[in-house]
């Protein structure tokens, strides 16, 4: 689990939580008005799902999860698999990679080494898995754009119950007491779809972002990794290439040929 991701969201809709109680005197009922979180909520779920086709819309739910729980394959681990990788191919053969396959627990990766155990050549390895990146791409923007979508209409539906809520006070202005409290769930509404939109959806949507860069740049570097292994680069080559796309300070902390002094 994301620890960062986890902490965040709970102290902030703890925050949230404790100014609402602590603003009321404990009476946190006043925000509840139920005929204003449905138009809110209810109004942006299905305005959302108008705007998608119905399987995209629950595939969504799979893209949300990478916020919490990442990928644990990083970088460096798979710049020393690979390695490892081709240190075998190097003493047994191409072909003795099929026996490791096994211990390959991404399946990109692995399709990527099937690729080079067939013989297959590197410009149609690299058009088959650039293929397969864009496509990853294009799950990936879809599942924030339904996030985007949410943080988009939530507020917007929040506004139209806030005008709703005027319109309904301003025609019982001759009771003075009814102002106050029919003002008060005018702007619930609006209150509901900054919520949703700034707590919630906008973080998340941001979070995927990182989590898609994170990825995109793993495919690469396996990309990279695997056209090497094509080639028959020598391992040291093969470390030395993958570890541009690591911070200095962290590419003499990968185990490999590499790593040791000549």
């Amino acid at each position: 689990m994301d620890i960062a991701t986890t902490i965040g969201l709970l102290s902030a809709i703890a925050m949230v939580i404790w100014s609402l109680w602590a603003g009321t005197g404990g009476q946190v009922g006043v925000y509840w008005d139920t005929p204003s979180a449905i138009l809110v909520f209810g109004g942006t779920i299905f305005v959302v799902l108008s705007t998608q086709a119905l399987d995209r819309f629950l595939g969504m739910f799979r893209v949300w999860w990478r916020c919490f729980f990442p990928r644990a394959q990083s970088i460096p681990q798979t710049i020393e698999q690979i390695v490892r990788l081709g240190e075998l191919a190097r003493r047994e053969g191409v072909l003795s990679l099929e026996n490791a396959l096994g211990e390959v627990k991404d399946e990109f990766l692995a399709n990527g080494i099937r690729l080079v155990i067939d013989g297959t050549a590197a410009p149609e390895i690299e058009q088959i898995l650039t293929a397969e990146l864009e496509s990853m791409d294009q799950r990936h923007s879809q599942g924030k754009a339904i996030l985007d979508l949410i943080a988009k209409y939530a507020p917007a539906f929040g506004m139209i119950g806030t005008l709703m809520g005027l319109v309904a006070m301003l025609k019982n202005m001759d009771d003075p007491k009814a102002i106050g409290p029919g003002m008060a769930v005018a702007i619930l509404t609006t209150f509901y779809g900054a919520v949703i939109a700034n707590v919630f959806c906008l973080p998340m949507a941001d979070k995927l972002s990182y989590r898609h860069e994170e990825e995109m740049l793993l495919r690469t570097v396996m990309l990279k990794g695997i056209l090497s292994l094509q080639a028959g680069d020598n391992p040291r080559v093969t470390q030395a290439k993958l570890s541009v796309y690591l911070p200095v300070n962290t590419r003499a902390k990968i185990q490999g040929p590499a790593s040791k002094p000549s």
